[in-house]
């Protein structure tokens, strides 16, 4: 089914967090000869997000049996990840599809690639300018804006004047770092009450949020809201909290991402840790969809495809982890 809609419905984004196990298998007969290789350039797979991404890549390539996906990880290395793309051209693939570590240092080499005729699919995280096929990823803005209300909403509901607020960041190189963080503040905008007393980069990674978040802690013992710019580095900024002996009641902690894992942000929220967690799906399935269309098909995609999103609280968490996981 070729989708010619820019915004993804939620039911789509479902479906990529059930693992693909509602995609229908190719409506088109193939030709049992030809077969096709995609490659795969991850930034990095120590994120528990970005392997659930990979699984879905791979359980969406199980459903076409002319399909291979091989996969390569940059390790957070930007030099490594254009040496895989520029192996992946070598290798003589068919598609390409890149969630890139950086922007900036990513841009020649996809440009490279679209200026070969490789088809090539963006996945989560943009380059510099327009020199790509196409790009599929939740907004980031969004996303920040609705944890950014949360957080708002919740300062005044505590009546803290002012409301101290510290955030993890990600990668400070990456689109999701940079439109987070700029969707936070326009959310929180709506409260004047609040503060931003701390600001530290994490790179995405919970062993490196824990250090940090305890000296952003120590720093401002006062905090009443981190934000973990995704749900490990949330999930670090609690286990510092406690450490340190905070009154985790008086406190909120914001993450992104809402994987239906047992470790995963949806859980937390269930178990009264994070007060809020901003569903991203990985679009590793539609990756995959649109790849196929794209090679068997002709298809011209559109240059951008928005994924849905929710907000998960208290109040849904019960429910959207029993549709998410496909209980």
């Amino acid at each position: 089914m070729i989708r010619n809609n820019l915004k993804v419905t939620m039911g789509t984004a479902i479906a990529s967090l059930m693992l693909v196990s509602s995609l229908a298998a190719p409506a088109v007969a193939q030709d049992e000869e030809q077969t096709w290789v995609i490659g795969m350039s991850q930034a990095n797979k120590g994120e528990p997000w970005r392997q659930a991404m990979n699984d879905q890549i791979q359980l969406a390539a199980d459903q076409y049996p002319q399909i291979e996906v091989v996969f390569a990880d940059a390790a957070q290395n930007n030099a490594k990840q254009v040496a895989d793309v520029e192996n992946f051209i070598q290798q003589g693939i068919d598609l390409l599809i890149i969630s890139p570590n950086e922007a900036a240092p990513l841009t020649d080499v996809v440009k490279k690639v679209n200026d070969l005729g490789i088809p090539n699919i963006l996945l989560d995280r943009r380059v510099l300018g327009e020199d790509y096929m196409m790009f599929i990823g939740a907004d980031n803005v969004l996303l920040g804006r609705e944890a950014g209300k949360f957080v708002a909403q919740w300062c005044a509901d505590q009546g803290l004047e002012p409301c101290e607020v510290g955030e993890i960041r990600g990668l400070e190189g990456t689109s999701g770092t940079l439109e987070r963080g700029d969707g936070l503040r326009e959310g929180m905008a709506e409260n004047p009450n609040i503060e931003i007393v701390s600001e530290l980069n994490a790179d995405w990674l919970r062993e490196k949020a824990i250090p940090v978040s305890q000296q952003m802690l120590t720093a401002h013992p006062e905090i009443d809201v981190c934000v973990g710019q995704n749900d490990p580095m949330a999930e670090a900024c609690i286990i510092s909290a406690e450490a340190a002996g905070m009154d985790l009641s008086k406190m909120l902690f914001v993450g992104y991402d809402g994987l239906p894992t047992p470790d995963g942000g949806i859980q937390s929220v269930i178990d009264g840790r994070l007060g809020v967690t901003l569903l991203y799906p990985t679009g590793g399935a539609e990756a995959i969809d649109f790849a196929v269309q794209i090679l068997e098909e002709g298809l011209v995609p559109e240059k951008e495809v928005t994924l849905g999103t929710a907000t998960i609280t208290a109040e849904n968490a019960e429910e959207m982890m029993a549709q998410f996981s496909g209980e």
